[in-house]
């Protein structure tokens, strides 16, 4: 049986999770894998001190990669293909997983990763097609405020958690240079397919829940639920659920990997908004362009078919 190593967003749950005292054995459960992987994980990966982070791990990972890995040559048509993939803003991954599905000759990922980083140190500029720029960005936690009457997760039904239920959303906002500007994000967990839209009025309450009701009315009677985080601008959470007629669930605070998909979403949105953008630059035939990207884009969890061609099978 071919093994399925631990990707770069599983091991940052498995820091995080570990860090904060959870189980090995929920931390399994949270990202798919055997209570053992998560074992090893931890004893192979931590530094001399026996402390395991998340940056340290990955560069043990991807040094050992590199030390197996056989030289490959790539030929010239390939990796011009190659290129003109990366420029549409498609990952490594999605790269391989969609020629292979299309039945054309192709390389791994790593070897398409190598070809990025040989063309940055040659002074080029394929790195900035990249989500993270080959680089990795401290993440901060803005202060919690209560939200009245809000229904924690841990009441969200189990069927959610499969991701087998067409019609259960995520939600988040993306917000401006200085705290100025927002942009809602809207994510359907089964299919990736996912909306955005800039808020006239920033973080307000009620214009969001005004934005999010115009954006999945034509969804409504397929809609179930929606998770979110508690920022404030889901403070009119009521009175969108009674709109909708849906449930909205409540993450615990700062436990980000509770909606991952739509973190994973803004990560993507990212690449074409980087943090601190003045918002104002950005108008909504911009933003909507970038939403039309992301759902064209082949994903590895949809057998390398894109958002849009599976969201609207199942509508």
């Amino acid at each position: 049986m071919k093994k399925v190593h631990l990707t770069r967003e599983q091991r940052y749950t498995i820091s995080r999770m570990h860090r904060q005292g959870y189980s090995q054995k929920i931390i399994a459960q949270t990202i798919g894998k055997d209570k053992s992987v998560v074992s090893r994980e931890l004893k192979r990966n931590s530094n001399d001190k026996g402390k395991y982070s998340f940056h340290y791990a990955q560069d043990m990972a991807d040094s050992r990669k590199e030390r197996c890995k056989k030289p490959r040559k790539l030929k010239p048509w390939l990796k011009k293909q190659i290129i003109e993939y990366i420029k549409l803003g498609w990952s490594p991954e999605q790269i391989h997983g969609r020629m292979k599905l299309e039945g054309k000759p192709c390389v791994s990922h790593e070897t398409i990763y190598k070809v990025i980083r040989e063309d940055r140190e040659l002074g080029g500029s394929l790195y900035k097609y990249t989500r993270h720029k080959l680089k990795h960005r401290k993440r901060y936690s803005e202060k919690h405020i209560p939200i009245k009457n809000r229904v924690s997760i841990d009441q969200r039904p189990d069927v959610v958690n499969l991701k087998q239920r067409f019609g259960d959303w995520e939600m988040d906002t993306i917000i401006g240079e200085n705290g100025k500007g927002a942009i809602v994000m809207m994510v359907e967990r089964t299919t990736a397919f996912c909306m955005a839209e800039k808020l006239k009025f920033g973080k307000d309450s009620k214009e969001l829940t005004k934005t999010v009701f115009r954006m999945l009315l034509p969804f409504k009677e397929k809609l179930h639920t929606i998770t979110v985080d508690n920022g404030t601008e889901f403070a009119d959470h009521q009175r969108l659920a009674k709109l909708l007629n849906t449930k909205i669930y409540f993450t615990h605070p700062y436990a980000s990997w509770e909606k991952g998909l739509i973190e994973n979403t803004n990560k993507l949105v990212r690449q074409y908004i980087p943090k601190k953008s003045n918002f104002e630059k950005f108008n909504q035939k911009t933003i909507k362009q970038i939403q039309y990207t992301i759902n064209d884009r082949p994903r590895k969890n949809l057998n390398y078919y894109s958002p849009k061609e599976v969201f609207f099978l199942n509508l």
